[in-house]
């Protein structure tokens, strides 16, 4: 009898709390809601992060809507300097979701002018201008015809601009701190140019075959011990293989071609005769991810990660084993299908590549 009582108290407890939850869910939410966005605002990745070169895709996709991949964005971190390559859409918020703040952005690299490779520029200029108050706009560095890719966007921009100093004062948001200076860089046609050095960090930009788009180049980054190549959009290159030698971890574009020919095949079929022209066209300027393994392999890298994954690759299981293909047999070292929020870390003063997910 005393135990049924104790069960009867007990769960009238319990739906009276469940109901008091009930009644003051809109407050306990918001009260949930401040908790974590205190966590959010003050949190600075970069500070956890041991001294070493770091690589977070905040844009592992292509123009195909991809719900895992945004538009192409790679995320580098150099000890305590922050640059960004490559800025398509979702790049500026995939940098918070990693938890990250665009405001530390010290220089944008833009490796072509492709629309997906800079859709996403100006809401990532804009972040950063406002998110610290910056007072100088943040260094875009690409090959000739950055000036131009940067004048529209500020002048897209120019109004916004305005307004947002108009409305938060000039502490706030520094006029002087809006948009970006362009930093053109001569391509060089063999070997490859010096574009940033700063102490124990270099980062050098050499010539790819992504024609006919024409300059395209890739990125050699190296900090104290540490190495990375970013592949940019390109066929097979020689020169990839050239820079990538020995280097820790290549970041490496790929397109499957069974892939894109079987929807070449069904836009056919439903009468999308200019998707289906579209994507006979693509497949002779990217690599594909058995090239990616070749590459890799010769040029004997710590590790392959793919990105710009051409198509998109929905949750199917086994897709993306279709996907890689027989890259796996082609070089023996881990290859990852990039996502959106991958973060490979390479410590100074060792070998480790450390692999983890922001989001």
């Amino acid at each position: 009898m005393k135990l049924r009582k104790s069960i009867t108290a007990a769960a009238v407890v319990l739906l009276v709390a469940a109901g008091a939850a009930y009644v003051f869910r809109a407050q306990l939410a918001m009260a949930v809601a401040m908790r974590v966005a205190a966590q959010k605002l003050g949190a600075d990745g970069a500070a956890t992060l041991p001294d070493g070169l770091h690589v977070g895709l905040c844009g592992a996709g292509s123009p195909f809507p991809d719900e895992k991949r945004g538009g192409p964005c790679t995320l580098v971190i150099a000890g305590k300097r922050q640059f960004v390559f490559d800025a398509g859409s979702g790049a500026s918020r995939n940098i918070g979701k990693m938890g990250f703040n665009q405001g530390a952005v010290d220089a944008i690299f833009l490796s072509h002018f492709h629309s997906d490779h800079i859709d996403g520029l100006g809401e990532l200029m804009l972040q950063r201008w406002v998110s610290n108050s910056n007072r100088e706009p943040v260094p875009v560095y690409g090959p000739p015809g950055v000036e131009r890719v940067l004048m529209g966007f500020m002048m897209a921009y120019g109004q916004d601009q305005h307004y947002r100093v108009a409305h938060h004062g000039d502490a706030t948001v520094p006029a002087s701190g809006f948009g970006g200076r362009a930093m053109p860089f001569a391509v060089e046609p063999t070997g490859h140019t010096v574009v940033f050095k700063e102490g124990d960090l270099e980062i050098d930009a050499f010539q790819v075959d992504h024609s006919p788009v024409h300059p395209a180049v890739g990125f050699r980054i190296s900090y104290k011990d540490r190495t990375l190549v970013l592949s940019g959009d390109t066929k097979k290159s020689a020169a990839v293989q050239r820079e990538a030698q020995g280097v820790d971890l290549l970041v490496h574009e790929a397109l499957s071609i069974p892939l894109v020919q079987g929807l070449q095949s069904v836009a056919g079929q439903v009468g999308r005769a200019n998707l289906q022209k579209i994507f006979g066209d693509i497949i002779d300027y990217h690599a594909t991810p058995e090239q990616a393994a070749q590459t890799a392999r010769d040029a004997k890298v710590g590790y392959l990660l793919l990105n710009h994954i051409v198509p998109t690759l929905p949750g199917l299981p086994g897709l993306e084993k279709a996907f890689v293909g027989d890259a796996a047999s082609i070089y023996g070292g881990t290859i990852q299908v990039g996502a959106d929020g991958d973060f490979v870390s390479l410590p100074v003063g060792s070998k480790a590549i450390n692999v983890s997910r922001r989001f």
